[in-house]
């Protein structure tokens, strides 16, 4: 059952539009952080779900309405999984988008194409103002290439290659985009839950 407001926790207008976008036919008014604020929140959670938790309870608590967020990160098999939980955090507590993009293919260039396997996880969570949660847990599998390409998306997009395309996360449209990716997936997994499909 759907809420009839949802405070979207997080503050990275890319993530806002892709959201908005991946859910437009929830039927629920949005709140962003342009409407309302809500105290930071370190991410101190040992899981994508956990992290998701402690933003979307904050948003919740603040504004009085449910909270919807999301953790993901990228997972290379090179690396452990890593960068996994510090993929915003990967070249250190501030780094941008493209020096995190740059210390991933400095770690990786070594390796052959066929090493640098690796995967985008997402956990969707949407917390209820009465306490108890809705979630589901999704992944994109693919791999990592040396030349970033592309200008949508953000974060790691311009050099994971997702299987069975030829284009980077950030040359997909929206649309493609959507389609496939981890974000995209739990979030419609989300939705479906909250019909009771």
């Amino acid at each position: 059952m759907f809420p009839d407001r949802v405070v979207i926790a997080t503050r990275n207008p890319g993530k806002v539009r892709e959201i908005l976008r991946i859910c437009a036919d929830w039927p629920v008014a949005w709140v962003t952080f342009q409407d309302a604020s809500w105290p930071d929140v370190e991410e101190t959670g040992a899981s994508y779900r956990e992290n998701a938790l402690l933003k979307a309870r904050a948003a919740a608590e603040a504004v009085g309405v449910a909270g919807l967020a999301d953790d993901s990160g990228i997972e290379v098999d090179l690396l452990d999984g890593g960068p996994g939980l510090r993929s915003a955090r990967f070249a250190g507590e501030g780094a941008s988008d493209e020096e995190n993009l740059q210390l991933l293919i400095e770690r990786v260039r070594a390796s052959p194409p066929p090493a640098r396997t690796a995967r985008y996880r997402c956990v969707a969570l949407l917390a209820m103002p009465a306490g108890e949660d809705v979630w589901d847990e999704e992944t994109c599998e693919g791999s990592l290439i040396l030349e970033p390409r592309g200008t949508g998306g953000f974060g790691y997009d311009p050099i994971f290659l997702p299987w069975g395309e030829t284009k980077t996360m950030a040359e997909l449209s929206p649309s493609e985009k959507d389609l496939i990716s981890h974000r995209g997936k739990a979030f419609r997994a989300l939705g479906a839950a909250l019909r009771g499909i």
